[in-house]
């Protein structure tokens, strides 16, 4: 428990430390196109509830009572980012999560390229963009 809790410390002291790139609706829809992975942090159910944009991978970082496993969570995502220059895109409900993840993999795991969707999953529906189920 006192693990658990000193972990999420580690990572919301990161969260106000450090900067990383949001990228807007329509980046992300070229990004895509450059084979430039897009990954999934949200919950299965969450995932159920809206979709998840095409192509991208499910790795849920949070379950549903917001417990983590840090390990395992890097070595799902390292099988899709193999180099820590390689741009990636992050990806929750509104860009809450990512911002978290984000930042502890840019600025404690040394990620040089980390990229977020502005607005999350949310603002990708808004714009009417395809989700697949």
């Amino acid at each position: 428990m006192i693990k658990t809790i000193l972990g999420f410390l580690l990572i919301f002291q990161v969260a106000l430390l450090a900067d990383f790139k949001d990228v807007d609706v329509d980046d992300l829809s070229k990004l895509m196109q450059k084979n430039v992975p897009v990954i999934d942090i949200r919950t299965p159910s969450e995932w159920k509830q809206t979709g998840v944009i095409k192509g991208a991978k499910k790795i849920m970082f949070f379950d549903e009572r917001g417990r983590y496993d840090i390990d395992k969570w890097m070595s799902q995502f390292s099988k899709v980012v193999k180099d820590k220059n390689q741009p990636f895109v992050l990806v929750c409900r509104t860009a809450s999560r990512t911002k978290m993840v984000g930042r502890f993999l840019s600025q404690q795991m040394g990620y040089k390229n980390v990229l977020e969707l502005k607005g999350g999953i949310t603002n990708w529906l808004r714009h009417n963009k395809e989700v697949v189920k």
